[in-house]
């Protein structure tokens, strides 16, 4: 495996554990009955989007080379 690919490989596994942190944020917030605009909801959704942006990028990236 050269180096582009342990790159590529790695971003993915990162980009999955943000969503799944991101998701066990949520979770845990919405568990405790926090409100609506709770600021761990907030991050929780945040990072969620964050390694889904990076998720989407990455297999975009993957189709066209």
């Amino acid at each position: 495996m050269n180096g582009r690919g342990l790159h590529r490989g790695s971003t993915f596994v990162l980009s999955v554990a943000m969503v799944a942190i991101g998701l066990v944020v949520v979770v845990e917030s919405l568990a405790e009955s926090a409100g609506a605009l709770a600021a761990r909801l907030l991050i929780g959704i945040l990072i969620m989007a964050a390694g889904a942006g990076r998720l989407y990028i990455e297999i975009r990236r993957g189709k066209d080379g």
